[in-house]
């Protein structure tokens, strides 16, 4: 029995050797990236709680934006990887076009959106706290918001650039274009904020205008990259020869793809009306959730980008017609995602407490701020199984399946129980985060029987 499991759920040296040479780059790239947001958002910090506010409510509406544009890129990855490991190049590259083209429609409808309805939208998340002015993280949100859009462009255009570029396996080159970005983006805050040396001090105008300069310079890496590597980037053969994609592959990514496209967008919609449900608590509420998910997204990389990773081997498995070696693969990864997320779930709750004492607010904003973290931490393994489960699925073309367990679930499931209880009950909002965050349980238990089912073992190319 016991070398049975062992046999199912661990791999050898050479499995392991080649999951995490495609990994690493990725964890280290997001860690690098999540490092500096969580720099950012001290230095943010240092300029009020209003500040904090301001910007946590921005970016919790460009998140939303943000999985848009990840949706419409994924929408073709879950082909580009099958294409992939088939060897036809040119079926890539229509996979190529068909991100370039999606995400920068996304992006344009973004903008238009962004510019029209901001005010109302920043305003959904801002309450009335002791000390805490909401007409002042409005104005400040509104300022930041302003500068952040122009960064929005090229940071889809790098997304259907990378993510290709990551299809064929090569993950170190979006990996140094981060560290690059978030190593400017880390200097520039600095600067920008502060006002250091020659730099005027423009606090959160600062913050924006130093990520859209690192969003420029992270994009022109990876593009100037690809051109000047056409031997390993075949995809690009041709890619800017002509601007058509045949109709059947068309047809077959946008049918496959728009589940997973609407499911990101809604996904994300639903995760800010979540947190809208919480803000209704008060700005303190909406203060301490931003610092517990800096300091989660620190530990959560390393689950999120072995979950990741599962797409891209299943996916060339699949494409290749080696359906068994794909079953075999995605049981020793999903183990070991989860695994190695409990190890960060441990450290996260023991020293996450530490975090919000670098921030200047109050001490309950502190205390609620830990908290959060602690719940983070609880249900952090739980998240990470059901992040593997959604990649495997996603892997075989199962986007319609994804959307149910994703999207929907959110909407139906926790959106409703956060503004119930948020809303209508005496709870605390640590219990009322606790109980919402813990529905993950119940999609471990669809995730686990959709994953054993194998309705995902197919190629689709």
């Amino acid at each position: 029995m016991l070398a049975r499991l062992k046999k199912k759920y661990i791999g050898d040296k050479a499995f392991y050797r080649r999951y995490i040479f495609l990994a690493t780059p990725m964890i280290i790239q997001n860690a690098i990236t999540n490092f500096v947001s969580f720099l950012d958002n001290i230095m943010v910090g240092q300029l009020g709680q209003e500040a904090i506010s301001a910007v946590a409510t921005v970016n919790q509406l460009n998140f939303v934006f943000s999985l848009a544009v990840f949706g419409a890129a994924s929408a073709g990855s879950i082909y580009g990887a099958q294409y992939f490991g088939k060897g036809d190049h040119k079926g890539h590259m229509y996979t190529f076009r068909f991100k370039l083209y999606t995400t920068v429609l996304v992006t344009i409808l973004g903008i238009l959106m962004f510019k029209v309805w901001g005010s109302q939208l920043i305003s959904l998340f801002l309450t009335e706290s002791e000390g805490a002015s909401p007409e002042l993280a409005l104005s400040l949100g509104l300022k930041y918001l302003s500068i952040i859009l122009v960064g929005l462009i090229p940071f889809a255009v790098n997304q259907a650039y990378a993510t290709n570029i990551k299809e064929t396996g090569q993950t170190v080159v979006p990996m140094v274009a981060g560290m690059v970005a978030v190593a400017t983006n880390a200097i520039l805050d600095y600067c920008l904020i502060f006002g250091f040396g020659p730099f005027p001090q423009l606090g959160v105008e600062g913050a924006a205008i130093a990520t859209v300069i690192a969003r420029y310079i992270e994009a022109a890496i990876v593009i100037i990259w690809a051109h000047t590597h056409a031997d390993k980037n075949k995809y690009l053969a041709g890619a800017y020869l002509g601007f058509g994609i045949p109709r059947k592959i068309f047809n077959q990514i946008l049918i496959k793809g728009a589940p997973l496209m609407l499911n990101e967008v809604l996904w994300a919609a639903g995760v800010s009306a979540v947190t809208q449900s919480y803000s209704i608590r008060g700005m303190n509420v909406l203060t301490a959730l931003s610092i517990s998910n800096t300091v989660g997204n620190l530990f959560n990389i390393v689950f999120i980008q072995l979950g990741a990773c599962i797409s891209i081997i299943v996916g060339q498995y699949l494409g290749a017609g080696e359906l068994e070696e794909a079953k075999d693969a995605d049981n020793k990864m999903i183990a070991f995602s989860v695994f190695c997320c409990t190890i960060m779930a441990v450290i996260m709750f023991a020293f996450g407490g530490l975090f919000p004492h670098i921030y200047n607010v109050t001490p309950e904003i502190r205390e609620l701020a830990t908290k959060f973290i602690a719940v983070a931490a609880l249900w952090m393994p739980f998240c990470s199984f059901s992040h593997c489960s959604y990649f495997t699925l996603r892997s075989g073309g199962k986007t319609l399946v994804t959307f149910l367990f994703d999207s929907v679930f959110t909407w139906v499931v926790m959106a409703p129980l956060a503004f119930v209880l948020a809303h209508f009950t005496g709870l605390g909002i640590v219990w009322v985060y606790f109980f919402v965050q813990g529905t993950e349980i119940i999609k471990n238990i669809m995730g686990y029987f959709m994953v054993k089912s194998d309705v995902w073992l197919q190629q689709i190319v």
